[in-house]
């Protein structure tokens, strides 16, 4: 089997199903449980069974006290645990052969098989009427893809953000930067929009060739640390983490493990971060995202905002 990976789904031996967090995933799958089978559950797959939805708080306090080995910074499923896989590119077929809004962004990327898949509800087969469209594209593909959705965002093909829309999405990330500021990064993204009034995102994964070269474990931790650097490569700044290698006194890469700074600079832009500096070897990281709620860290671009 190929390894499990980011955005996959897992399904441990009781049926509960996990959103696949990180890329080590070789003794213990990282993730976060997403749904469990329950007679009152308001989701329901195609077999009949109910299942009731975690969102990401709950998550981690019914692990804790249902299953508190798996209990970490991610939950880690041991792999000995793990009774299914579903993978986005695999599946990708069966879940747009059931929904026209999935097939209609296919035919829009036309990316070859492999590069692109769908997560989230749909990969589970729990969607109900107000499930977004989690696509995933691996690799250089996320990039076709990305330029897809801007030129079809501009030429009336999909839809972009409402402002209710823009706000709903602030309002759920609770970034550490103002709203202005916040749609500002977002909008030049490109990597969200709607189809037929369904909200959809593309969500970027390595491709297999290109796992060994994930940032793995915690380094030593030297302290929180604000910095201006110019971003050098920002190749990996869709990932999780995102990867923003920088031309800094100390500072060699900028982290983001949190969804809301991934894509924030370009390269040649210089940014503004804050978060915590870790020693990994020879090199000084700056990770952002060290809490669930990141409190007090962010990525801002200077130029953009400038």
């Amino acid at each position: 089997m190929m390894p499990v990976r980011l955005r996959d789904f897992i399904e441990d031996a009781d049926g509960w199903l996990y959103a696949v967090s990180t890329y080590d995933n070789d003794e213990r799958v990282g993730c976060v449980l997403r749904y469990v089978p329950d007679d009152h559950g308001e989701r329901v797959n195609p077999s009949g069974t109910r299942y009731k939805k975690y969102d990401f708080e709950d998550a981690y306090a019914f692990i804790a006290h249902n299953k508190p080995y798996y209990a970490n910074l991610v939950q880690r499923v041991p792999i000995y645990d793990v009774k299914k896989v579903l993978k986005p590119d695999v599946e990708i077929s069966h879940i747009a052969n059931k929904h026209v809004r999935v097939q209609k962004l296919l035919d829009l990327f036309r990316l070859p098989q492999g590069t692109i898949g769908c997560t989230g509800s749909l990969l589970c087969g729990l969607e109900d009427e107000t499930s977004d469209i989690d696509m995933v594209v691996y690799g250089r593909h996320w990039f076709i893809a990305q330029e897809l959705v801007r030129k079809g965002i501009l030429n009336g093909k999909l839809e972009g953000l409402s402002s209710d829309m823009w706000k709903k999405v602030y309002e759920k990330r609770k970034p550490e930067i103002t709203y202005d500021h916040f749609v500002l990064h977002e909008k030049r993204k490109w990597n969200r929009g709607q189809i037929e009034g369904t909200y959809f995102d593309i969500l970027f994964t390595r491709s297999y060739d290109d796992l060994k070269s994930v940032p793995a474990g915690s380094g030593t931790v030297i302290g929180k640390m604000k910095i201006e650097a110019k971003v050098i490569n920002a190749s990996l700044a869709f990932d999780s983490p995102a990867v923003y290698e920088v031309e800094h006194e100390s500072i060699s890469r900028v982290l983001s493990f949190t969804h809301t700074y991934s894509g924030q600079a370009l390269a040649g832009e210089t940014i503004e971060a804050c978060g915590i500096c870790e020693q990994h070897g020879s090199e000084h990281w700056l990770v952002v995202g060290t809490t669930r709620e990141a409190r007090g860290e962010y990525i801002i671009s200077k130029t953009l905002l400038d």
